[in-house]
C-alpha cells in the first residue's frame, strides 16, 4: 500500500504511519466503513458539543449551500452572519458589542491580540506588552505561539516569537503569587492586554482554577486599565457547565475568543467579541486606523448558517440539562478513579474530567500517551492523553453507560501499561 500524501496534525508519522479511516458519525460515536463504532471521548478535538450530525445544524448547512455558498465579506454582509453576531451579543457577558469573524481558534486569538495592540495605538497610548499565564496554549500561529508556553510545541519556531510576560499559574493555595505577579506586571504601565484560558488550561494539562481567582485577575487588570482577553476557544458553549466560562466569575472581559463549539463542531468558524471602545478606536474617517485583518473565508455563509442553527439549539433545547447530566455521570465515574491507587489528582469542571496515571513519566511527549491511546482505540474508545494526563471530554449526548464503558476501558488499559 502506497503512502498517503496527507500530513496529519500533531502526528509523528514515523511512529504512526497508518491512519484509521472514519466513514460516518452519529451522536457520540464515530464509525468506520466496515461498521466498527468508536466512542468519541474527546469530542473530535473538543469541537463537537451536541453530538455529531445534529439534524438542525445539518439541515441549515444543506439549505444555505443551495442559496449562498461564499461572498467576500469586505463591503458585503449576509443574514447568517448578522444572525450569529446578534445572537452572540445577546448571549455573551455584558459589554461585548462587536463580532469579528475568522476561521479557527488560533486566528480568533491572533485577532484578539491585534485588536488590543491596535486599540492602544489608535487612542494614542501605545502599549505593546502582552501578559499570559504560564503553561498556556493559545494556538499555533505566530502570535498565539508567542502567547503560549514555550517548549516542545514551538521550540523550532523560537526565532519568530515575540516576548510575552509570564504570570505564574494560580495553583490551589498559591493564588496570591499569581495576583502579586500580575499586579507588578500591570503596574509597569506598558501592558496592552492579559490573556488567559478561563477556569481551565487545556493543552497545558487540563489545569483547573476557581472562579474567584479568575475574578481577581480580572479586577487587577481593570484597576490598571489593562485589556482582559478570555480565550474561550475550548471553554465556551458549555464545556465548564455554563455557556461561557467567564459567567462563573461574573466578569465581562474586554475581548472573548470563541471557535470549536460555535457551529456545534460541524464546520470551521471562529469569532472574536470585543467592546464598543475597542471597535470605536478603529472606527474613523482615517483609513489607516482600520483593523487590518482578514481571511478569504471570513464569515463564510455556510459556516455562519451552522453557527446560527447552533445558537438556536441553545435557545430552544435543554442543552444545560444535558450538560448537567454528563457532568454528574463524569463525577460518578471520577469518584471511583479517585479511590484507585493507580491514578492521582482526579479533577473535574463541568463536562471535563481529568486525572494522572500515577508513576508514569510526565511531559507531552511521554511514550505512555501513545501507548494509552493505542490500547484505548483497540477497545473502541478515542482519547488523546496529554502525556500521563488522561482526560475525558465527551459530547453532551453521551450517556452514563457510554462513560462507564470509557472508564472501564481506562482501567483495563492502565493495568497493561503499568505492566
Amino acid at each position: 500500500m502506497s503512502r498517503s500524501p496527507v500530513w496529519h496534525p500533531f502526528t509523528q508519522h514515523g511512529l504512526e504511519p497508518n491512519m484509521l479511516a472514519i466513514a460516518r458519525a452519529d451522536g457520540a460515536w464515530l464509525e468506520t466503513a466496515d461498521g466498527r463504532r468508536i466512542f468519541d471521548g474527546v469530542s473530535s478535538w473538543w469541537v463537537i458539543t451536541h453530538g455529531h450530525g445534529h439534524p438542525k445544524i445539518v439541515r441549515a448547512i444543506q439549505e444555505q449551500a443551495g442559496k449562498l455558498d461564499q461572498v467576500i465579506f469586505a463591503g458585503f454582509t449576509h443574514e447568517p452572519a448578522e444572525a450569529v453576531a446578534r445572537g452572540l451579543v445577546e448571549l455573551a457577558p455584558p459589554g461585548l458589542a462587536h463580532i469579528f469573524f475568522s476561521d479557527s481558534g488560533s486566528t480568533s486569538v491572533e485577532v484578539a491580540l491585534k485588536m488590543a495592540l491596535g486599540y492602544w495605538k489608535n487612542i494614542g497610548k501605545p502599549r505593546t506588552r502582552i501578559l499570559a499565564l504560564e503553561h498556556a496554549y493559545h494556538g499555533d500561529t505566530i502570535g498565539t505561539m508567542s502567547a503560549g508556553a514555550r517548549g516542545v510545541f514551538n521550540a523550532a519556531y523560537e526565532p519568530l516569537l515575540f516576548d510575552v510576560g509570564r504570570i505564574p499559574f494560580p495553583a490551589a493555595g498559591a493564588e496570591q503569587t499569581t495576583f502579586d505577579a500580575l499586579e507588578r506586571a500591570c503596574r509597569a504601565g506598558d501592558v496592552a492586554a492579559f490573556i488567559c484560558e478561563p477556569l481551565i488550561l487545556g493543552a497545558g494539562g487540563m489545569l483547573i482554577y476557581d472562579a474567584e481567582t479568575l475574578a481577581e485577575m480580572h479586577r487587577i487588570c481593570k484597576r490598571h486599565d489593562v485589556l482582559f482577553i478570555a480565550d474561550e476557544v475550548m471553554t465556551a458553549f458549555g464545556r465548564t457547565g455554563t455557556l461561557f466560562a467567564s459567567e462563573q466569575a461574573k466578569i465581562a472581559p474586554d475581548i472573548i475568543c470563541v471557535a470549536k463549539g460555535i457551529t456545534g463542531g460541524s464546520i470551521p468558524l471562529a469569532a472574536t467579541l470585543c467592546t464598543e471602545a475597542i471597535f470605536d478606536a478603529h472606527c474613523s474617517q482615517d483609513r489607516s486606523r482600520m483593523f487590518f485583518h482578514s481571511s478569504s473565508y471570513t464569515a463564510n455563509p455556510i459556516a455562519c448558517a451552522a453557527a446560527a442553527a447552533n445558537l438556536d439549539i441553545w435557545r430552544s433545547e435543554p442543552v444545560l440539562s444535558r450538560i448537567d447530566a454528563v457532568s454528574k455521570a463524569q463525577a460518578a465515574c471520577l469518584a471511583q478513579i479517585a479511590n484507585d491507587p493507580r491514578f492521582e489528582k482526579a479533577r473535574q469542571i463541568g463536562t471535563i474530567a481529568a486525572f494522572e496515571l500515577r508513576g508514569a513519566s510526565t511531559g507531552y511527549l511521554a511514550d505512555v500517551a501513545l501507548s494509552l491511546r493505542r490500547k484505548l482505540l483497540d477497545r473502541n474508545v478515542l482519547l488523546r492523553p496529554l502525556g500521563a494526563t488522561i482526560y475525558i471530554m465527551p459530547p453532551y449526548c453521551a450517556t452514563a453507560d457510554d462513560l462507564n464503558g470509557v472508564y472501564a476501558a481506562i482501567s483495563e488499559v492502565a493495568v497493561e501499561v503499568r505492566r
